[in-house]
């Protein structure tokens, strides 16, 4: 049995070509692979998709999907506060728009939040209590010692 994993996420936009620049603003490579209706943004260890909406539900078969309905959140670890406070302002000068501004939280993090040019909720935080690789990979199993 393979390990569990996710490969890519696939977000329904409306306009590719403006998530595309969106995303690139944000630090993303839209990968060669990509065609006018589907690009593949490729990130550190995953691949985000942006598909048109109104082909992604014809494929998806639900009839109808919720525009960024908040059910599911995107969220981006950094290794410091600073870091957090940079990449949300990088993400409001792309265009992004501001939900709840970077601050400490209750759990003893520090985390803000915002949606993307269709809705899509992504949270960028400095957690603390959870490690990071050197080349920012969230790592649950490493130990203190």
């Amino acid at each position: 049995m393979s390990a569990a994993r996710v490969s890519l996420v696939t977000l329904g936009v409306a306009d590719v070509a403006r998530a595309v620049a969106f995303y690139e603003a944000l630090g993303w490579t839209k990968a060669p692979q990509s065609v006018e209706s589907t690009a593949f943004m490729i990130g550190a260890s995953i691949v985000l998709g942006l598909w048109n909406r109104d082909e992604m539900i014809a494929d998806g078969g639900e009839g109808e999907l919720p525009v960024g309905s908040g059910s599911v959140a995107l969220a981006v670890n950094f290794a410091s506060v600073d870091a957090v406070s940079e990449a949300y302002d990088r993400a409001l000068a792309a265009g992004a728009l501001p939900v709840k501004p970077p601050a400490e939280v209750f759990w003893g993090g520090f985390s803000g939040n915002f949606r993307d040019l269709d809705g899509h909720l992504w949270e960028y935080a400095h957690n603390p209590f959870f490690k990071l690789s050197d080349d920012g990979h969230l790592d649950l199993l490493a130990s203190d010692e």
